[in-house]
């Protein structure tokens, strides 16, 4: 009888383990071939900064890339990686691309020491996730990942609005320090959501090269409604998109503001499945919104009023 009871508690305790390595976010950063000497210091610092906010958000972190070249290509590293990492769970993913990136006007790639990584290879390793995923492009020419990466339920960000923007990328320096600056905190609720970081590293890249009196090399987008179109920082007013895109297209934004690394106390508080439902109900209010101008002004209120009165509810449990 002994022996079944220990049994059943180590069977409890693997399960709830493998509940927590599922509900753990798990942040992989790839650093690539530096090329120049001058960049190495900043892709190094980048890497840093990611590592610093892994370790304050008790996130799981690999870092790949950088110091001496082992047996296995960094290349393998990461699709070994992926292939381990759970791909159902609440636990968001985050993929960190730091380094120069090249386009041939078909496949974009990031350069890699070794065999460089083809945007429809990530493509690929990404597919069978169904858990929150977060793709961050920080090289050159990083606009057509961002293409191929796109899917719901799963934020994708490049440093360029297209594959011929091959100069060297500097946006990607800004992310990693808004990532954990309060000052990225448009909506003041303690926290530094995705987009906010976006938000934050677009304007000060645009600082950048009005400051050194340049013609801006680099445009970034984010796309997080799976239609791989992307949307600029400056469509932003707040953390919502004002502008509306010329062919209809759903503007992104939403999905992006509810990843945040390093969380509230008050986020912190609400159980896993209680903040996914959150999530789902606050798009479903954003999908509301856009849907307005094709609704019945009493239909539109009435559910609009369903939803909030639901949302509201969430907070309530603890």
């Amino acid at each position: 009888m002994r022996n079944v009871v220990a049994l059943f508690f180590l069977a409890m305790v693997s399960l709830r383990a493998a509940e927590l390595a599922a509900e753990r976010a798990t942040v992989i950063v790839l650093a690539g071939a530096a090329g120049e000497a001058e960049f190495a210091p900043v892709f190094t610092k980048a890497v840093e900064t990611w590592a610093a906010i892994s370790a304050q958000a008790g996130a799981r972190h690999l870092a790949f890339g950088g110091g001496e070249p082992g047996a296995v290509s960094d290349h393998d590293r990461l699709r070994e990686a992926l292939a381990a990492e759970p791909k159902e769970g609440v636990g968001e993913l985050w993929v960190v691309l730091v380094g120069h990136g090249t386009f041939d006007g078909k496949e974009a790639k990031f350069n890699l020491r070794g065999p460089d990584l083809p945007a429809s290879e990530l493509a690929l390793w990404l597919k069978p996730f169904h858990r929150p995923v977060a793709v961050i492009d920080t090289a050159s020419a990083s606009a057509p990942f961002l293409a191929k990466l796109s899917a719901p339920n799963r934020v994708v960000i490049s440093s360029t609005r297209s594959g011929f923007e091959q100069n060297y990328a500097r946006f990607g320096k800004y992310l990693a320090e808004a990532m954990a600056d309060p000052k990225s905190d448009l909506d003041k609720d303690g926290q530094v959501s995705l987009l906010e970081a976006f938000l934050g590293a677009g304007q000060r890249t645009n600082e950048f090269y009005k400051t050194e009196g340049r013609l801006a090399t680099e445009h970034a987008l984010l796309d997080d409604n799976g239609d791989g179109l992307g949307t600029p920082a400056e469509w932003f007013r707040g953390v919502r998109a004002k502008k509306q895109a010329k062919d209809g297209a759903t503007l992104d934004g939403t999905r992006a503001h509810q990843f945040h690394l390093l969380r509230s106390v008050t986020e912190q508080q609400l159980p896993p499945t209680v903040r996914m439902r959150r999530d789902e109900l606050e798009i479903a209010v954003a999908k509301l919104r856009l849907a307005k101008p094709k609704m019945a002004e009493e239909e539109y209120f009435r559910e609009l009023e369903k939803k909030l009165l639901e949302l509201a509810t969430v907070y309530e449990v603890k």
